[in-house]
């Protein structure tokens, strides 16, 4: 079981929205794909998978590439087993070009609060290491 459990309320929405917030800022792949069904569903930008172990290898390379990763979702919408974020998130790459992501996100989760569909469309802008908004350690 992976609380908070559909169907969601919009308490327990946020609250699904923050753990994985939460989660994506460890930037543990391990913990992250914990999240998610065993052969969970996703679309990330243009890439096609499923699985935890596919999971795990999509964030490890993610997180080799976007360095000092930092990430803020919000809820867009709910219904009883699905979430809608929009998020934004910074990072910068090995020469020290730092770029801020903005996206959207459509989950689905089964009866035990595990994510079973993962959708995110994502567009990168060039940003000033002055420009950046997210400066906190991560967690």
């Amino acid at each position: 079981m992976r609380p908070p459990l559909p169907p969601f309320t919009a308490e327990s929405a946020r609250a699904k929205v923050q753990a994985a917030e939460d989660g994506w800022n460890s930037r543990d792949p391990a913990r992250v794909a914990q999240a998610y069904t065993e052969d969970s569903e996703w679309r990330n930008r243009s890439e096609f998978f499923r699985g935890r172990p596919a999971i795990v290898a999509f964030l490890t390379r993610k997180w080799e590439r976007e360095l000092d990763y930092r990430l803020k979702k919000e809820l867009w919408a709910f219904t009883d087993n699905r979430i809608s974020v929009r998020f934004e998130y910074e990072w910068h790459d090995a020469a020290g070009q730092w770029y801020r992501s903005y996206g959207n996100e459509q989950w689905e989760f089964d009866a035990q609060g595990l994510m079973q569909r993962r959708f995110a469309s994502i567009n990168d802008l060039s940003i000033l290491e002055s420009d950046r908004k997210f400066r906190w350690e991560r967690k």
